[in-house]
């Protein structure tokens, strides 16, 4: 589990750019990963190249050196480095920047697939009585846990290959993610030291992320778990319970509330006002309620800072998202990561899918168009505060500004539509 990693992009329409970890997961299916690592290392995750020595083996030794003075012994380094190379596929996934992006509702067919929703029933089936003591122990919904474990390695399939060892050093060497890459490595070399785990054990993604529920190494150490008393917290072992044990437990750390769902799909009122719609903006259920927002399937339930959240604009389902949506939130910061962990368990409980229809006709825009539309938008007097191809916060705030002046929904949803809108306003 980790706190936020490194990787590739996936955009899932209103989410923005999501930003993940080496994918470990079946990606014809999810296109997921993350474990307890999405928040924090990716804001640090790429900088400017930094001088380094001219050849691997050269950074090796010099590396070395660092790492005994943080305490690693002398016979664990060399064990853990011996035969490691510079990985030229893990620095090819490592500059990946994919043009072309997903619609939310594409992502989510393959992440909440019928097969994935089966053997999610079955395991949960197969570890009843475990899952029920970690959520005992943890007080997190076990379907929660179970639905992460079926996103980030399709329940333990394809948890990765890679020596974690390796892709670490790889990006500690070749620059972009060279503090990730020392920081994780070192936190790898801790985990060796402490024999959780040999080095021809240690396996995951492209960006170090590892095991059943893909923990970066510095999450690893903060909140793995031996749920099973055996005196090492082996995510890797073939029955995941340290791995999901350490997911419960991460979720807990970060605030997990028992009781509240983390997700409601609701219908919103005649005349809602769409510039409220915000994962920002929070209010009670019972406020929510008092202007006519409700749950598909009755009233919402109650609870403090709700936020109402639209991933594919008005046109799309509506969501009610509480204080649990945003704890999942902290395992992969991405929307539609969040809604299809909360989505999957709830069908893996037995729940229906969305009653809403998404707009299948629409098309999520590629990074050259999305880099575009904030260059149009800034220039119109929108001002999105940069041009970077990702639809955050600042973007979607002039997309809302921009939809208002021209008479049209403020949503925030940025589709082909919106593009030719504003191409049309000469922006």
């Amino acid at each position: 589990m980790t706190k936020s990693r490194p990787g590739w992009t996936i955009a899932a329409a209103a989410a923005g750019a999501i930003v993940m970890a080496g994918c470990s997961s079946n990606a014809t299916e999810s296109q997921t990963t993350s474990g307890s690592n999405v928040t924090a290392a990716t804001t640090q995750s790429v900088q400017a190249p930094q001088p380094r020595p001219a050849t691997f083996d050269a950074w090796k030794r010099q590396f070395r050196a660092k790492a005994l003075a943080s305490g690693i012994a002398p016979a664990v380094f060399d064990r853990a480095m011996q035969g490691v190379r510079l990985n030229r596929k893990v620095v090819e996934l490592s500059g990946r920047q994919p043009e072309f992006t997903r619609a939310i509702w594409e992502y989510l067919d393959g992440a909440v697939s019928s097969s994935r929703i089966s053997t999610g029933r079955q395991q949960a089936d197969r570890k009843a009585q475990i899952m029920s003591q970690i959520g005992q122990r943890y007080g997190v919904d076990p379907n929660i846990v179970i639905a992460i474990w079926g996103l980030e390695s399709s329940f333990g399939a394809n948890f990765g290959s890679i020596p974690v060892v390796q892709s670490l050093a790889t990006l500690a060497y070749e620059g972009r993610r060279q503090k990730f890459g020392e920081e994780q490595l070192l936190a790898a070399l801790k985990i060796l030291q402490a024999g959780d785990i040999s080095p021809d054990r240690m396996v995951g993604s492209w960006a170090g992320a590892m095991g059943h529920t893909q923990f970066i190494p510095t999450s690893f150490l903060d909140y793995a778990v031996d749920f099973t008393g055996d005196g090492r917290r082996d995510i890797w072992a073939s029955d995941a319970i340290d791995a999901l044990a350490s997911t419960a437990n991460y979720l807990a750390k970060f605030g997990w509330r028992t009781g509240p769902p983390a997700v409601v799909e609701v219908k919103l009122p005649q005349g809602f006002d769409y510039a409220t719609a915000d994962d920002k903006i929070k209010r009670t259920a019972d406020e929510w309620q008092a202007i006519g927002v409700r749950a598909v399937n009755g009233s919402l339930p109650p609870s403090s800072d709700v936020s109402i959240l639209l991933p594919a604009g008005a046109r799309g389902p509506a969501f009610a998202a509480y204080p649990n949506f945003r704890v999942i939130k902290r395992y992969n910061n991405a929307t539609a990561y969040a809604l299809a962990v909360a989505h999957l368990a709830d069908r893996i409980g037995g729940s229906a899918p969305f009653q809403a229809s998404w707009p299948r006709d629409d098309r999520a825009l590629s990074r050259t168009e999305k880099q575009e539309l904030q260059s149009r938008l800034t220039a119109l007097g929108f001002d999105t505060k940069g041009v970077d191809g990702i639809i955050g916060p600042n973007s979607r705030t002039a997309v809302r500004q921009f939809q208002k002046s021209a008479g049209l929904i403020p949503d925030g949803y940025v589709s082909a539509a919106l593009l030719q809108q504003v191409r049309q306003r000469g922006g």
